[in-house]
């Protein structure tokens, strides 16, 4: 077994592509948009599905609002250069709801950037990391 991708719905589909694609350089992998079910998934991620893990964007054609609810956390990549990320994602107009640094108690090198739709996305530092 392995793990497919995640499911998120996004109310602006070409916002969240870009942020997806720009901001943290992922690729579209495919998309389909379904006429009878009025709705459109792009599912995007670092390398082909077969390999890796990806992000599946829903987009609702009717224009809803969804709510976050409770029990959805955040996703999070493993990156390198931490902070010289996080200062081009800020610098690009992304959200950086905490800066890196440290995790306390810890030597893991953390921070979160909100998508445009608010999803939490957690960025791990790779560079210090044994596990």
């Amino acid at each position: 077994m392995r793990l497919l991708h995640t499911m998120i719905r996004v109310e602006n589909l070409e916002r969240s592509i870009e942020f997806y694609t720009k901001v943290l350089k992922m690729r579209i992998l495919r998309r389909k948009d379904n006429e009878g079910g009025k709705y459109t998934l792009v599912f995007l991620g670092y390398d082909d599905e077969s390999k890796s893990h990806a992000i599946e964007l829903t987009h609702n054609w009717d224009n809803r609002k969804y709510e976050h609810g409770t029990y959805f956390g955040h996703i999070a990549i493993g990156v390198s250069g931490i902070y010289k990320l996080c200062e081009e994602i800020e610098s690009m107009g992304g959200a950086i709801s905490r800066k890196p640094g440290p995790l306390s108690g810890s030597t893991s090198v953390i921070a979160f950037v909100k998508d445009p739709d608010g999803y939490s996305i957690e960025l791990i530092e790779q560079e210090n990391r044994s596990n």
